[in-house]
């Protein structure tokens, strides 16, 4: 837990950062005065804070982790600071400059988290490449949940095709063609079969909550732990278990049939090289064997793809358009009863990250976080810079200025949603933790 922690706490201070600089950059070369740069709010008190001598800008750390802010002079925004806005205009102030630049201020955080996230994403490019299980190396097919069950997927169904479209690997991509899809071509014993989708099926899966689908894999021996169950039957390495009891059963059933038979012995067949071994297996009092097993990755052939400086840079925005407009396309899910109740807060996002460091999942889930930050700002909803962005444009289109009262109401009914959505959003993940 406390590595998880570590990772989203460091993962949201470096968006925080990145977001935040973007404003704070631009309004210095357009000679607006940056009175504060804080990561994190500071409702009351800071936990740290910093003036450097002859600096307009106060640097500190508040408590309250919902992000962050830049504090210019002469703007409405989360600070609801009135009475500097009672004064008359200086020049030096935000609202002084023209819309273009006060839209380049806004649009900048933006900007800055998106450039960020194709920086992420090319260097884990260059650095690690592109590693995956195609589809159709893995010859065992895959196990679906009980919502694709109902619309007539079968466990061992290949992926092949969805409306004519070949799908490649098991991802967020790969679903999100299938659940859009209206027909989705699978290899089931030798033959293709269509199945329709119904146009509820994401509803479904989101209901269900148990994910699409995952690769079917055998139970196949990688060790045996010294004076266990699974040694004392005589299980060794690479072997591969057939049949329990006659029946054949794949990694899934054999981890039930395993779990249940608690001090009670089972005849398994297990394929050792080219022979057939006949075994008497007893798990322990807790359901326990002893055993390490193969995972689909250690038995399917793997697919690796490598890139050079100059093309992990194309690859990397390529990510990070793509990341981009999935999200977009399945935001619409949100305001759907099903995709309200997935709503996640903080504890949801924390736990994206792993209870171990792991460099690659840390930057992978952080370059997907920035993507999902940027898009989230640019929503045009009051306190976030998409608000302040619909205003200035509102300006240039019209040619004059909304009323420091429009936006200052605005910025209250902004705040007041965000913060009834972050209540609803954490409320869920509470129900989540007892459910």
């Amino acid at each position: 837990m406390i590595y998880t922690l570590i990772q989203f706490f460091a993962s949201l201070s470096l968006l925080v950062v990145i977001h935040e600089f973007g404003h704070f950059i631009t309004a210095k070369m357009f000679g607006v005065r940056v009175e504060k740069f804080y990561i994190f709010f500071n409702l009351g008190f800071s936990l740290f804070k910093y003036k450097p001598k002859n600096s307009d800008t106060t640097y500190g750390v508040g408590w309250l982790p919902l992000g962050g802010y830049v504090k210019l002079a002469g703007m409405i925004d989360e600070s609801f600071d009135t009475e500097q806005m009672k004064g008359a205009p200086q020049e030096w102030e935000f609202r002084s400059k023209p819309a273009w630049q006060r839209l380049i201020i806004m649009v900048a955080g933006v900007v800055m988290n998106f450039l960020l996230a194709i920086t992420i994403y090319a260097g884990i490019a260059f650095h690690w490449g592109d590693t995956y299980l195609p589809l159709e190396n893995a010859t065992d097919g895959m196990e679906y949940c009980w919502s694709a069950h109902a619309v007539g997927f079968e466990d061992g169904d290949k992926l092949v095709s969805a409306d004519g479209v070949k799908l490649d690997r098991l991802s967020e991509e790969c679903i999100r063609k299938i659940v859009e899809a209206k027909t989705v071509q699978v290899e089931r014993k030798g033959s293709i079969v269509d199945i329709a989708i119904p146009d509820s099926f994401m509803a479904m899966l989101m209901r269900e909550g148990q994910g699409f689908a995952y690769y079917r894999s055998p139970f196949v021996v990688q060790k045996t732990i010294e004076g266990m169950s699974a040694e004392k039957a005589g299980l060794q390495a690479d072997d591969r278990l057939l049949a329990i009891d006659g029946q054949t059963v794949y990694l899934t059933q054999a981890m039930k049939q395993i779990a249940s038979h608690k001090n009670k012995s089972m005849e398994w067949s297990v394929l050792r090289g080219a022979d057939t071994v006949k075994l008497s297996v007893t798990p322990d009092f807790n359901g326990k064997l002893g055993v390490y097993m193969k995972q689909p990755y250690d038995l399917y052939e793997m697919k690796e793809v490598k890139y050079s400086l100059l093309e992990s840079v194309p690859q990397g925005f390529h990510t990070a358009i793509k990341k981009v407009t999935g999200y977009v396309s399945d935001f619409k899910y949100v305001f759907t009863p099903e995709g309200a109740q997935s709503l996640g807060g903080f504890g949801s996002v924390a736990s994206l990250f792993p209870d171990s460091f792991d460099f690659y999942a840390f930057w992978s889930i952080t370059a997907f976080l920035s993507v999902v930050l940027a898009f989230m700002n640019f929503l045009p909803i009051p306190a976030l810079d998409g608000g302040h962005i619909l205003f200035v444009l509102i300006e240039i289109i019209t040619r004059k200025k909304v009323s420091q009262d429009v936006l200052m109401k605005a910025q209250t009914i902004g705040v007041a949603l965000l913060f009834a959505l972050m209540i609803f959003a954490n409320v869920n993940d509470i129900f989540r933790l007892f459910n």
